[in-house]
């Protein structure tokens, strides 16, 4: 048997900044929603599962369809790797959709990298490079999946917006205190936060610690100031670019021949100085092969989702 072809789909894609969702009937895009990050490790399991709840809720509403109608969800979270808390966070989403009066017949959760790694490759083979907030790399050949990366900003995601945000305020304090090069990153982090006030410099302390600010919020501002001639800015999206290549080329040595790679994530999508760089550094290695993404994250969701189906009339 074949799977109906009027099957309706919803696909998550939670990142580490923001989650986006699409409801997906009879062939097209019916809904389309967005919230904050639903990243387990910045917001916890349970508000996360909460605000995926919500968006899910919402493409339905957009919809005018019933929770009966759905005939697949699939979730996609950062920062979800262990079978156990994909189980985890499909359990607690069940749960808390029944305070709702909201049944899912089938629902699937994974990480929202591995949505990506499909979409772009259409579950074919590949590496993939995400650098959003993060940055990560993933590969998968006949079938298997290997890892490079991704391991939070607290231990690595070098490269990711996380990252140059972070090494865009090192810089700022070591210029302050005489110990760096001076940059016009110090006047813009000044400018961008009122709590923060140059002059007193353990405001930035304070302002960081109290919520203001989250490392990749500077990002914008590094590249400001390393695209208007900023050394040290320019010197943090260089070394950015170097260290992100170092993901696919940690990965290619499982593949026979070149190693396809598509760069994923939002500085890649806006066409950033850092990606220009990033695209020029995956170009001189011989054992990669640079290739566009076949399709995003959310086209990965909606291509497993038909897959849960076609399994279940099978």
């Amino acid at each position: 048997m074949t799977p109906k072809n009027d099957y309706t789909i919803i696909g998550i894609d939670g990142g580490g900044t923001h989650t986006r969702g699409i409801l997906f009937q009879n062939g097209e895009i019916k809904a389309n929603s967005k919230s904050g990050t639903t990243r387990i490790g910045a917001v916890g399991v349970g508000e996360s599962c909460e605000r995926t709840l919500n968006v899910i809720i919402d493409l339905c509403a957009q919809a005018s369809i019933e929770h009966h109608e759905l005939d697949a969800v699939v979730v996609g979270l950062a920062g979800v790797w262990l079978e156990e808390e994909k189980l985890r966070s499909a359990h607690l989403l069940k749960t808390l959709g029944r305070g709702y009066n909201f049944t899912f017949e089938d629902i699937m959760v994974t990480s929202d990298a591995e949505l990506a790694l499909h979409g772009a490759f259409k579950g074919g083979d590949g590496i993939i490079t995400i650098v959003g907030t993060g940055s990560i790399g993933l590969a998968r050949v006949k079938g298997k999946l290997y890892r490079c990366g991704g391991w939070g900003i607290e231990l690595d995601d070098e490269g990711s917006g996380a990252w140059i945000g972070r090494e865009g305020l090192t810089q700022v304090v070591r210029a302050i205190d005489g110990r760096g090069k001076p940059t016009t990153m110090t006047d813009l982090v000044g400018d961008l936060y009122p709590t923060i006030d140059i002059k007193r410099p353990r405001t930035i302390v304070k302002a960081y610690a109290e919520g203001a600010f989250k490392y990749h919020m500077l990002t914008p501002s590094v590249m400001k100031c390393a695209i208007e001639g900023d050394e040290v800015a320019n010197e943090i999206i260089e070394r950015s670019a170097k260290h992100l290549v170092e993901l696919p080329q940690a990965l290619k040595h499982h593949f026979k021949s070149k190693a396809p790679v598509a760069l994923m994530g939002g500085i890649i999508d806006n066409e950033t100085l850092l990606s220009k760089l990033l695209i020029e550094e995956v170009k001189k290695d011989k054992g990669l092969k640079l290739v566009e993404p076949k399709g995003t994250a959310l086209h990965g969701a909606i291509t497993l989702g038909e897959e849960m189906i076609k399994n279940m009339v099978e």
